[in-house]
């Protein structure tokens, strides 16, 4: 969609236009969708979470002033979101530890052979802190200071989590592996 296309949809949204909030929606619910699944446990909670997120990014549209991708803005209050939500549910079931594991690297070869939807089914898998802590890290690029403020945890905690975000992935991709060899 060419860039005038879609600030003219968004200044639609700002007037309160509905037609202009579903072409809105239809653009982006696919591409966000991705990005709540993998905060969410289930694809039934990624939808709730896309709605709320949603909802908030038409409340809060009158704040993005036009600097930088629309569709980075839109990512931003996905991920807050889902931040909220995982403490508001209290999802952390996961016992924190600041034992200091060795950092453990994954080869690409062992994902390999994956599809993009296979790869997410096992990220989706994981204990909600450590998916949370994994997504923020790996795939959103924070810092474990920057996720240690976000949710509210140590460092220390946030590269625990981490790393057993990555052993039980390893673990399950050489079981996932074993399977289809």
């Amino acid at each position: 969609m060419p860039f005038r296309e879609f600030e003219d949809i968004i200044n639609g949204c700002l007037a309160g236009d509905s037609a202009s909030q579903k072409a809105l929606f239809i653009h982006l619910s696919g591409k966000m969708m991705a990005v709540c699944l993998r905060y969410s446990r289930d694809k039934m909670e990624a939808e709730d979470l896309l709605q709320e997120s949603f909802i908030k990014v038409f409340t809060n549209l009158g704040s993005y002033k036009f600097e930088g991708p629309f569709e980075l803005w839109v990512r931003r209050i996905i991920i807050n979101t889902s931040i909220k939500r995982y403490h508001k549910m209290s999802y952390q079931n996961e016992r924190p530890s600041s034992d200091m594991m060795p950092d453990i690297e994954l080869s690409v070869s062992a994902f390999e052979g994956l599809a993009y939807q296979e790869l997410i089914s096992l990220v989706e898998g994981l204990p909600d802190g450590y998916r949370m802590v994994f997504n923020l890290y790996a795939i959103e690029g924070y810092s474990h200071k920057e996720i240690s403020d976000m949710l509210n945890i140590k460092e220390a905690t946030s590269r625990s989590q981490l790393v057993k975000a990555r052993l039980v992935l390893q673990e399950k991709l050489t079981k996932y592996q074993k399977v289809v060899i």
